[in-house]
């Protein structure tokens, strides 16, 4: 384990007990607690916390309740009651997927928590942390958010269940659903809450979910939306629905995800036996100027200094700066675009050198930037061009089953902020470890050249993910000679700039669409180039994505086409073991 970082003052963290609240905030009472499945690290990559510290900037009193104890409802008054609301989340991962491996076994460890420790984050964890808190406290308004909120926002297919639960706003009890990033959304419900609204009628938040009672579902149900721009709301099949037909599932996720531009996106209805469950259309992309707002908040960048050992999630982003939010890809197994949005979101470059600047005052800081990028590093300013074609796009996918004819790779912006954080002082280099998204890269000219040549340490983690064309298809991910063509323009940039370089193939075995056949031509496939991969990960349904929807029905929703889906322990086994051939 590494060395556990300086202990910093406590008042330059959120208070996590009314004792601290009091004493080094003066703060008699609460506006706001914040409720996570994370261990507290006071850094802007752990997204509950950059929604405490958004609203701690507009005036409100907000404290940090990580991980309590949710064998009981003590641990939830620690902070006392807050004023305004609640606001709960299972963390920065969805607390199954953090829990379980593909196989369904619990997980020895958690990064997020200190040493690791697992068993620190229950199942289910925005349900349970609801329950305790409406034990603790009665009548507090309750508001989810977070990823874990943002995949269970409707109807969905639970892989650890094996079976399709409804809403989790619904089966937790909690009064509203904040899905996607959540800071705007956080902001607005404190502000109305504030000025003395009731918590009945804040319905209309967009990027939000809430209840109806029968009378509104009904209402709903019988003005259904017949065309983008009529302004009544999608009313998607019932959860009973779902529940019964694979072809109703199939057909509500296609509903769904024909939904998600912010632009044209309209509000989806589901009935839950006789009440009803409304999703407000997503948020609006954040203001370049709000995110640089956002990053610039007085983050002590530390774990919490009551902890005796380190948190292993902090050491992998310490010294990583993101620099984008959202992602236009839309891969079928990905939750990305359901969560932070299809809409690519940037910081200035003055944000991002500000923020380098802080982290080179730190101490410890050897001169490394660990990773400059987000949830795909190339796509920094990059995006749709004409504001008349975003505004009435209806794809899914910029790149798939090709790049979009609109769309604007050029790499001048990225190139300049890549270029001046290396050149920063104090800075030696500046590594790229989040993903490349291949196809856009050979797009750009001299984006492959400029990271191969500064900031690769030896080798790049590239996601091919599989090789047969067919399964490719299904994962709406680009061709194999992709990965060919940005292999050899990589090695050529490396050789250029004297180094030598290699690249790792991320590919994933068990995906929909994928039979022992198709992953035989993938084994031949990296038998034919000497590849030995590492980083083999095995398909985990995320709830509401795509590929979950294929994985339970077996037919791809949008094509409508059936589709192999590996299901027994056994093949699983034998497809990563073919990816593994050399072992």
């Amino acid at each position: 384990m590494p060395k556990r970082p300086r202990k910093l003052p406590r008042e330059r963290f959120l208070p996590t007990t009314s004792r601290q609240a009091r004493s080094d905030h003066g703060w008699d009472e609460l506006d706001v607690v914040i409720v996570t499945g994370d261990a507290y690290v006071d850094h802007p990559s752990f997204g509950p916390v950059l929604v405490a510290r958004a609203l701690e900037s507009r005036g409100y009193r907000v404290g940090v309740l990580a991980q309590p104890d949710w064998h009981g409802a003590d641990d939830f008054r620690r902070l006392g009651r807050p004023r305004l609301f609640f606001g709960v989340s299972s963390g920065n991962m969805d607390s199954m997927i953090c829990g379980y491996t593909s196989r369904r076994r619990r997980r020895s460890d958690d990064s997020y928590s200190p040493a690791g420790r697992a068993g620190l984050r229950p199942d289910r964890a925005t349900i349970l942390y609801t329950q305790r808190i409406r034990e603790a406290w009665p009548g507090v308004p309750v508001v989810l958010g977070g990823i874990e909120a943002s995949l269970r926002r409707l109807a969905h297919y639970d892989y650890w269940s094996d079976s399709v639960r409804g809403s989790v706003l619904v089966d937790s009890g909690a009064d509203i659903l904040v899905y996607g990033m959540g800071e705007q959304a956080a902001i607005t419900i404190a502000g109305r809450l504030e000025s003395g609204e009731d918590l009945s009628t804040i319905t209309d938040v967009p990027g939000t979910a809430v209840r109806l009672d029968r009378d509104q579902m009904t209402a709903y149900e019988s003005c259904p939306s017949r065309e983008p721009g009529d302004g009544f709301a999608v009313v998607l099949p019932s959860v009973d629905e779902v529940r019964d037909s694979r072809e109703s599932f199939s057909q509500m996720t296609r509903m769904i995800y024909e939904e998600t531009n912010p632009h044209n996106a309209r509000d989806l209805v589901q009935r839950h036996g006789r009440s009803g469950v409304l999703v407000n259309a997503p948020a609006p992309p954040l203001a370049t100027a709000f995110l640089d707002e956002l990053y610039a908040l007085p983050f002590a960048r530390q774990p919490h200094p009551g902890y005796d050992d380190p948190v292993p999630a902090y050491d992998m982003v310490r010294d990583s700066i993101t620099i984008m939010r959202g992602c236009y890809g839309g891969c079928a197994f990905c939750a990305l675009s359901l969560h932070q949005g299809r809409i690519v979101q940037c910081r200035s470059a003055g944000s991002v050198l500000a923020e380098v600047e802080q982290i080179c005052l730190t101490p410890g800081f050897k001169g490394n930037i660990s990773d400059l990028g987000g949830p795909t590093a190339n796509l920094y300013a990059t995006g749709c061009g004409p504001r008349e074609k975003q505004e009435t796009c209806r794809r899914t996918s910029c790149l798939h089953p090709r790049l979009c004819k609109h769309l604007v790779t050029d790499p001048g912006p990225l190139l300049d902020l890549m270029r001046a954080v290396r050149e920063a002082p104090g800075v030696k280099r500046a590594f790229v470890n989040s993903g490349v998204r291949m196809d856009v890269a050979l797009k750009a000219p001299g984006y492959i050249e400029a990271l191969a040549a500064h900031h690769v340490g030896g080798q790049l983690s590239v996601a091919p993910e599989h090789a047969h064309p067919d399964v490719l298809k299904v994962m709406r991910k680009h061709p194999v000679e992709v990965y060919d063509r940005f292999a050899q323009r990589f090695a050529k940039a490396s050789m250029k700039a004297g180094k030598k370089q290699y690249l790792v193939p991320y590919l994933m075995s068990g995906h929909p669409g994928c039979s022992l056949d198709e992953m035989r031509r993938a084994r031949d496939w990296l038998q034919e180039r000497n590849l030995r991969p590492r980083q083999v990960q095995e398909f985990v349904p995320a709830p509401m994505t795509l590929a979950a929807s294929m994985y339970h029905t077996g037919h791809d929703p949008v094509s409508g086409r059936p589709v192999h889906v590996a299901r027994s322990d056994d093949e699983k086994s034998e497809q990563k073991s073919l990816l593994l051939y050399w072992k």
